[in-house]
Formats: C-alpha cells, structure tokens, sequence
C-alpha cells in the first residue's frame, strides 16, 4: 500500500451506502479506503486498534455503546485529536449544521449531493481545510445570513441540544444521565434550559419541535409521535 496515500475509515449502518462510497473513493489514486464499520462500537475498537487519517460518518447511526450524532464526535475529537472528520449524511436541520460548525467540523457533505463532492471533502478535511457539498453549502449560507427555521434555536448549547435530541427520540431523562455520564439533576437542568430558551412550556411541543427541526431521524418520527399523542394533533 501506498503509505503517501490518504487513509480512511468508514462509518455508516446502511450496508449500500457503505459499498458506494468505498467504491468511490478507491477510484481515486491519493485515497485509500483502509477499514468500514456500522456503529459506533465498531468505530471506536477500530479506531484504537489502527492510525487513520479521515472518517468519514453518518450523523446518524444508532445501535452503538458511544451513540452517533454530536456525542459521538465529540468524543472522538476528544480522544483522537489528530482524525479529521467528514460527515456524509441527510443533513436538513439549520440546528444540526450550526452545531457541528461550532464544534470546528466543517468538511460537512450531504448524501443528496453528487458522490464526486466526497473525494473534495475528504482532501480538504486530511489538509485542514473547509468544504460543504451545494445543498449543505446553501444552508449554511442561510444560517450566516440569519435566516433559520427557527430564530431561538440558535440560542442553544451544544449539549441542550443533545439532550433535546436523546429525549424526542425517547430516551427519558435517567436514560440520557446514564448514556451522557451527566447526573440526572443536570439533564433536567439543560432541558428545562432548552424549552425555556424555545419558549415550549409542554414535553410534546418539545417533540414536535425536534422531529420537526430535524433533530431526529425520520424513523423515530411516526414512533414518537404515536407515543406522545401527537399523531392526531392539529395545529394546537
């Protein structure tokens, strides 16, 4: 193997989706694709076990020990200091993108953009540089010119977010204190925190306003709305 080549890992629980960009990125002569996994379980036993240049993940990809998403990367960027990261996925959520942003992820790619913005991304990341793929890049470019989908999403925290995330998807507040290490008295703080700064007063305004800001995958959607009453709702 090449040892000038660029390595990377793969990181996505939907097998096709594997296979393609693997696929697509061996095509090109500087990339080599060393290892793919489906969870963050396989993610982190591969990344202690082998040196990579670049990830390349999902946003989400549940079924893992170290959960997906803005946790996942955190730690990742916690303990692997020197991987770089691309995120490859359905990113349709101003919130999402602003917080991987402010996380310094900025090599940020959406699955509905050609695959050739992959191996852009993938050379901007391993150089320490910035690329977004057009629907991404529109996006962002709304956020910066302050038009959002919603003007107080902005005011929340990296980690009011990720409780807000974790409890739409079901997860109950001693849940998310055991997954995020927090107590349960913090969790309960930054999601009082969350509501009062999105002016939500009901815990099934806070789970429409995270299916509906995209803060959830869609398949928790039908789910958690059948469980919190809301799949009847009306505009109330």
């Amino acid at each position: 193997m090449n040892p000038s080549k660029i390595r990377v890992i793969l990181a996505d629980d939907h097998p096709v989706v594997l296979e393609g960009v693997r696929y697509a990125l061996n095509r090109n002569s500087t990339i080599s694709v060393i290892d793919f996994v489906s969870n963050s379980t396989e993610l982190i036993a591969a990344l202690d076990r082998s040196r990579y240049d670049v990830l390349v993940s999902d946003y989400i990809m549940p079924g893992g020990d170290y959960g997906d998403g803005i946790v996942l990367f955190s730690l990742i960027r916690h303990r692997y200091p020197n991987l770089k990261i691309v995120v490859l996925s359905i990113i349709e959520s101003s919130v999402i993108l602003r917080s991987l942003m402010d996380m310094g992820i900025y090599c940020i790619l959406s699955k509905g953009d050609s695959i050739e913005n992959l191996m852009l991304g993938v050379h901007a990341a391993y150089a320490n540089g910035r690329y977004m793929s057009p629907r991404v890049a529109a996006m962002a470019a709304s956020i910066s010119h302050g038009v959002r989908g919603s003007a107080d999403a902005s005011q929340l925290t990296r980690r009011e977010i990720e409780v807000v995330r974790y409890y739409v998807s079901g997860m109950s507040v001693t849940e998310i204190s055991e997954l995020l290490h927090r107590s349960r008295k913090t969790i309960s703080s930054q999601k009082s925190s969350a509501m009062l700064k999105l002016n939500i007063d009901r815990d099934a305004d806070l789970v429409r306003y995270g299916i509906e800001s995209g803060l959830v995958p869609s398949a928790f959607s039908a789910r958690v709305r059948t469980e919190m009453g809301l799949a009847e709702e009306g505009a109330c």
